[in-house]
C-alpha cells in the first residue's frame, strides 16, 4: 500500500497516476484526505483559476481546448477541473468518463480531471478546493474551472476563480436575459464564441449593453468581449491577452490577494460545514429518533420546525 511519503513525494514530481489518486482519496476519505492536505498545505502558492462558464452547447470544451493548447506553446503547466452534475445514485459525476479535449487530453503537461459538485450545506464540493491545493503543490501554472451550465452551483465556483470567462453563442440572444444575475456580476471577460455565425452583430451589442449596465461607478476594470471562433482557433490569442491583462490588474490592485483571502474564508465555513454534517446531522438522520419524529410529520401529529429543534436539542448552543 502506497505511504502518505510516496503520495506527496510522486504529486511534487507532478506524476499524473499519484495526483489521480490523491485527489480520489481527498473526494471518498475525507479523513485521510485531511491527513494529505496537511502536509501541503502551505507549501505552495496558489496556481492562477481561471473559471469557465457559460450554457451548454457554447463550445466552452473546445474554447477550454484551445486556450490550453495557447499555454502549453509558451511551456505552462495546465489542469482542468471539469465540473459535472452529480449522480444522485453514485454521488459521482454523470458525465466523469469523457474526454472532451482530444487535442490536449494525451499531453503530459496537462491533467484533466471530472468531479461532482456533491456539495455541503452550502452546495460547493469541498474536494474542488482541496483539489485546487493539490494541483498547485503538483506545480500547475494555470487551473482553469469549467462548469457545465448557469445554476448556482456554477455562481458559487466560478466565483472561486481568480478570472472568469462567461462563453455565449450568437444564438442565445434574449436567451441571456435568463442569465443568473449573479452569474453575470462575475463574469470578468464575456466570449462570444462561435462568431462566424451571421447573428454575431447583434449579440455583441446585447453584450456591450449588459457590460454597460453592470459596471459599477469607480471600478477600474471593464469587462471585455472576445469575439472567438474556437473550432477554428480564432480570437483565441486576443483571449489568453485579456486573461493575463486581467491577472495583472488584479496583482496591481492588490484586489488577488482580497480574492485569496475570501477563498480562504469560505473554505473554512466549508470544512466545517463538513464536520457539522458528519459529526451531528448524519447521526441524528440514522437513529430511531429521527425516525419516530419522521412517522410524527407525515401522520401529521407533529410539525417539521418542533421536531427540528427537539432533534438538535442540547446538541447546539443556545
Amino acid at each position: 500500500m502506497q505511504s502518505l511519503q510516496e503520495m506527496i513525494e510522486g504529486i511534487k514530481a507532478g506524476e499524473e497516476k499519484h495526483i489521480a489518486r490523491a485527489i480520489s482519496l481527498i473526494e471518498n476519505d475525507r479523513d485521510k484526505g485531511f491527513a494529505l492536505l496537511k502536509e501541503l498545505y502551505g507549501s505552495a502558492e496558489i496556481s492562477y483559476l481561471v473559471g469557465i462558464t457559460g450554457p451548454p452547447g457554447s463550445g466552452k470544451s473546445t474554447l477550454t481546448d484551445k486556450i490550453v493548447l495557447h499555454w502549453r506553446k509558451q511551456g505552462l503547466k495546465v489542469a482542468i477541473i471539469a465540473i459535472d452534475p452529480t449522480s444522485q445514485f453514485s454521488g459521482g459525476a454523470l458525465l466523469g468518463d469523457r474526454i472532451r479535449m482530444d487535442n490536449v487530453a494525451a499531453d503530459k503537461g496537462v491533467f484533466i480531471r471530472s468531479m461532482g459538485t456533491r456539495g455541503t450545506l452550502g452546495g460547493l464540493n469541498p474536494a474542488i478546493y482541496d483539489t485546487v491545493l493539490l494541483l498547485s503543490y503538483a506545480g500547475y501554472d494555470y487551473i482553469l474551472i469549467e462548469t457545465v451550465g448557469v445554476g448556482q452551483n456554477e455562481v458559487d465556483i466560478v466565483d472561486l476563480a481568480d478570472t472568469t470567462l462567461v462563453v455565449t453563442v450568437p444564438e442565445a440572444g434574449d436567451d441571456i436575459q435568463t442569465f443568473k444575475a449573479g452569474l453575470m456580476e462575475v463574469g470578468d471577460i464575456f466570449v462570444l464564441n462561435k462568431s462566424d455565425r451571421p447573428s454575431v452583430i447583434k449579440m455583441e451589442l446585447t453584450l456591450e449593453q449588459m457590460v454597460r449596465l453592470t459596471h459599477k461607478e469607480g471600478e477600474k476594470w471593464t469587462i471585455p468581449i472576445v469575439k472567438t471562433t474556437a473550432t477554428e482557433n480564432k480570437g483565441i490569442a486576443e483571449l489568453v491577452e485579456k486573461i493575463n491583462d486581467h491577472k495583472e490588474y488584479l496583482q496591481n490592485d492588490g484586489q488577488l490577494k482580497e480574492n485569496r483571502h475570501e477563498v480562504m474564508r469560505r473554505q473554512l465555513i466549508n470544512l466545517m460545514e463538513e464536520r457539522v454534517l458528519a459529526k451531528i446531522i448524519k447521526p441524528i438522520e440514522n437513529s430511531e429518533h429521527f425516525s419516530e419524529k419522521l412517522k410524527a410529520i407525515r401522520d401529521l401529529s407533529e410539525d417539521p420546525y418542533t421536531a427540528a429543534e427537539e432533534l438538535l436539542k442540547n446538541r447546539l448552543p443556545e
